[in-house]
């Protein structure tokens, strides 16, 4: 049976209306697996049905097939979510890659996305007028999950988080119903999907907030030896928390890969990479970056001029599609020598056995993002002075124990530091937003969760199903 375009697809009795304009693909279609696929390896989840499609009325269709046959529910955006939440055993996903519809308006100094938008794609876009929003730290993320998961960008110090800069987005909500969340319309949604993941409904379409900076802008990275690693971190550390809000900045150690830039004596060994942006003109920039070069004389200066968009692309490779993968996030509120000793310590254990994709990385927070309300939206964790981001990702599954002990171990190891974990279960974050926030921040996120008609157990789906708590800001 034909299954594109305008027909009227069936899958074991599901049936979409005759005026369904997407694509449906099928188990035994040649692109199932394709479609059915996240960066994650280690998620191998099954759909029964995979909808692709070409507006807010399609996604309608798919919602209320959904609902009608109690299936679990789950959205894809650029399939990033390492948990898996960009798919499902059993129900029907909703694949948003075909709504990459952009317009920038450069004298409001807005941008409107399509649901299924890359960061890279909305970047070029809003590059031509020399405007940007915060987004992702990889060109790939899709702007979908990255936002509504709170969004922290390497320029959130002076311009906040992704979700701070959303002015409105329109929804699909679990009864089927196309809405506008704003400030002003459907507030408490509005509320809820800035930082609540994908717990309120499909967004199909995202307005954002844009700032002034590019098309060039003063950026890249500095690499050491990690023999120093400690003594350097300790002065970056001390730079860091009286620099200007200008200043985006993070720590990565890493196994040094085998790039024309990496000398040759330091290839395969452990590295420690300081991360740097200024969020502002290139000019004026070069007297908050040089600090960052007089701490140690680097083995490789990559910190100069370049676009944007490069910027923004370049930790692209360390994300290859297909490889396993398992994260961890804890916010700190503060950064210790302890603290830096144990981050080198592990960081250079992983990076002296894995690969370069694995990533121990330390994001500094603070600034514009500090200055937002706790219960402003459901994106919390303001107070957070620092992000440890282990990132493990390898191909043979031969290293599976090895990876998944280490990040373990080394999350065990940061605890002391941390404020809690960036991710958690609901009931534990439930419990931690009401200690932390109060009754009214809790109340807010109860009362704009959707009701779904149907049994709740029908529409689980890790996360994605819309009947969980919110979740913080995604480190990435």
């Amino acid at each position: 049976m034909e299954h594109e375009h305008g027909g009227s697809p069936a899958l074991d009795g599901l049936r979409l209306p005759d005026g369904f304009r997407g694509q449906v693909i099928r188990p035994e279609d040649p692109e199932y697996d394709m479609a059915r696929a996240v960066i994650n390896g280690s998620i191998d989840k099954r759909p029964a049905l995979v909808v692709r499609p070409m507006g807010a009325a399609d996604v309608i269709d798919a919602v209320n097939l959904a609902r009608e046959h109690g299936l679990p529910l789950a959205a894809k955006c650029g399939g990033h979510s390492v948990a898996g939440n960009g798919t499902v055993d059993g129900g029907i996903l909703v694949d948003l890659s075909s709504l990459k519809g952009i317009h920038v308006d450069p004298k409001a100094r807005t941008a409107r996305a399509g649901g299924g938008v890359l960061v890279g794609e909305l970047d070029r876009e809003t590059q031509l007028f020399g405007l940007f929003t915060p987004s992702g730290r990889m060109s790939t993320t899709g702007i979908g999950g990255f936002t509504l998961g709170g969004g922290y960008a390497w320029t959130s110090a002076k311009y906040g988080l992704a979700c701070d800069n959303l002015l409105s987005a329109d929804v699909v909500t679990a009864d089927g119903r196309l809405v506008t969340a704003s400030e002003t319309e459907n507030p408490d949604l509005f509320w809820g999907i800035r930082g609540g993941s994908s717990n309120f409904g499909i967004v199909t379409s995202f307005e954002f907030r844009l700032h002034q900076l590019g098309p060039i802008v003063l950026g890249g990275m500095l690499i050491h030896p990690i023999d120093d690693a400690k003594a350097i971190i300790r002065e970056w550390r001390e730079y860091v928390e009286t620099a200007p809000d200008e200043l985006g900045t993070g720590l990565v150690i890493v196994q040094a890969p085998d790039a024309p830039f990496v000398p040759r004596a330091a290839v395969g060994k452990p590295s420690l990479a300081i991360v740097a942006i200024y969020a502002g003109d290139p000019t004026k920039g070069r007297s908050v970056i040089e600090p960052l070069r007089q701490i140690r004389t680097p083995a490789v200066d990559m910190l100069q001029p370049m676009p944007y968009t490069a910027f923004q692309a370049m930790t692209d490779a360390f994300a290859p599609t297909g490889w396993l993968n398992y994260h961890r996030g804890l916010h700190l509120t503060g950064f210790p020598d302890e603290a830096i000793d144990t981050y080198v310590d592990y960081g250079a254990e992983i990076a002296a056995k894995s690969n370069p994709c694995t990533l121990d990385i330390i994001f500094r927070h603070g600034g514009a993002v500090s200055r937002v309300r706790d219960d402003a939206m459901a994106a919390g964790h303001r107070d957070a002075a620092y992000m440890a981001h282990p990132i493990a990702c390898w191909k043979d599954p031969a290293q599976t124990n090895m990876h998944l002990d280490w990040v373990r171990r080394y999350t065990d190891a940061m605890r002391p530091f941390a404020s809690c974990d960036a991710r958690r279960p609901s009931s534990r974050r439930c419990a931690a937003a009401r200690r932390r926030s109060g009754p009214r921040s809790h109340a807010r996120s109860e009362n704009c969760r959707p009701r779904w008609p149907g049994s709740r157990s029908s529409w689980r789906s890790t996360r994605a199903s819309w009947s969980r708590a919110p979740t913080p800001p995604r480190p990435r």
